[in-house]
């Protein structure tokens, strides 16, 4: 082969070099067809995870609220975020507190990246109790989606016991005492109480033992265990027909009725693939028009908006706002009043009336509620409906805990001072 051979082929390799990097990782061009959309889905990794097709209720704002993908990209925020602060931070009584002025004054975008995480982990918490309402008020919780109910409620108690282990890490007084009144909380529950405490601090008070079990926990074990409840999560909403939807035709709570026709009546030839009789939500014989729409662009473009909003929103919450850091801990001046994180002061709210009920019986209750809702609540009506009729004693006692649990959080925030008094925030 001549060297001029030998140039040209060099040269027409560089110019189709990019397309030649975008086949090897793309394998089909952008889809037009309703075919190319199938074979996209199932050939790209990152697609596939997605179905191929997906009901229309699916992509309505107003019913999803988009509150799940939400929770999701937050905590890949937090993820990110999280990661880089591990390059700077110590979990070390000693040096914890200089680490975090050091984000603040010494560390290029350290203050940025940490107002990031501090209000991701907020936002987190906050979106998944909202999820979990959507989810309950529409329906969602029942057959054949029980379990996968059961998930989400782990899911929000991982999220608040990662927030709550995070909340420590800065080790100033805010941290301390926040801690301090959290984990005596604990100590209530009956016969265990004790017992848990101490695991949770290594000791019999807040401090290196503490600082450590609470960093392993929130950057090893919580993460973990939250990654894998939410590929079952995602997993079983697939396995379920997708999300919860109202009735349309002949199809009721996730099972299709299929018309039987006279033996007369079908062709010699027609063959039913195994797939057909499969539970899920494809076109079947004698089932309703199709109103699923392909995965690509509609759902992706969906979640791309999602994406979008959630990190702006976060990006204008960091560039606004800086994450409170006070003085650093002094085990002599504790604050009057110690309050705890946030989303825990309706739990101390609830103490400072009865030390069992408000820290243990009361919210041991109502987590057993909703676990135990999607098996006590049978009726299949009401399905994919915000507030239904048919739902309406599930509705009431279901917001007057929320609303209850929120007045709750407002007296312990703005309406309580020294000693606990009740005080006038105007």
């Amino acid at each position: 082969m001549s060297s001029a051979t030998k140039e040209t082929g060099l040269l027409s390799a560089i110019k189709e070099l990019p397309n030649n990097v975008w086949s090897s990782i793309f394998r089909n061009p952008l889809p037009s067809t309703d075919l190319e959309r199938s074979s996209t889905s199932f050939t790209n990794f990152f697609l596939h995870i997605h179905p191929v097709k997906v009901h229309r209720n699916t992509l309505r704002p107003i019913y999803t609220l988009g509150l799940g993908l939400m929770s999701m990209f937050l905590f890949l925020i937090l993820v990110v975020t999280g990661i880089l602060l591990m390059f700077y931070y110590v979990p070390s009584t000693t040096q914890a507190y200089d680490r975090m002025l050091d984000l603040r004054g010494t560390v290029a975008f350290g203050i940025f990246l940490r107002n990031m995480h501090r209000w991701a982990a907020h936002g987190m918490v906050a979106v998944v109790f909202l999820h979990m309402c959507r989810v309950f008020l529409t329906g969602a919780y029942k057959k054949p989606r029980e379990f996968n109910w059961v998930i989400g409620v782990g899911l929000l108690l991982v999220t608040l016991f990662l927030s709550f282990t995070g909340y420590l890490l800065p080790w100033d007084q805010l941290a301390f005492w926040a801690i301090t009144v959290g984990t005596s909380i604990a100590g209530y529950a009956p016969v265990i109480g004790k017992e848990i405490q101490f695991v949770l601090l290594g000791d019999t008070s807040v401090g290196q033992e503490a600082l450590l079990r609470f960093y392993v926990l929130h950057v090893a074990v919580l993460p973990a265990v939250l990654i894998l409840m939410v590929a079952i999560h995602f997993w079983r909403i697939r396995k379920d027909g997708g999300l919860s939807r109202p009735e349309e035709g002949a199809a009721q709570s996730g099972v299709v009725k299929m018309r039987i026709e006279p033996a007369a009546a079908v062709s010699k030839k027609t063959v039913y693939g195994l797939q057909g009789f499969v539970r899920g939500p494809f076109t079947k014989v004698g089932n309703v028009p199709d109103n699923s729409v392909y995965s690509w662009p509609n759902l992706l473009m969906a979640e791309l908006f999602v994406l979008i909003l959630t990190i702006s929103v976060i990006l204008v919450m960091s560039l606004a706002f800086n994450a409170p850091l006070e003085q650093p801990v002094n085990v002599m001046h504790p604050p009057n009043p110690a309050k705890a994180p946030w989303y825990f002061l309706g739990l101390q709210e609830m103490v400072s009336y009865s030390a069992f009920w408000g820290g243990v019986g009361g919210p041991g209750v109502m987590v057993a509620l909703l676990l135990a809702a999607p098996y006590l609540d049978r009726n299949p009506k009401g399905v994919g409906l915000w507030f239904s009729k048919d739902r309406l004693l599930a509705n009431t006692i279901f917001l007057t805990l929320v609303i209850l649990n929120v007045i709750f959080i407002v007296i312990g925030t703005f309406f309580r001072g020294p000693n606990w008094t009740f005080v006038s925030p105007f």
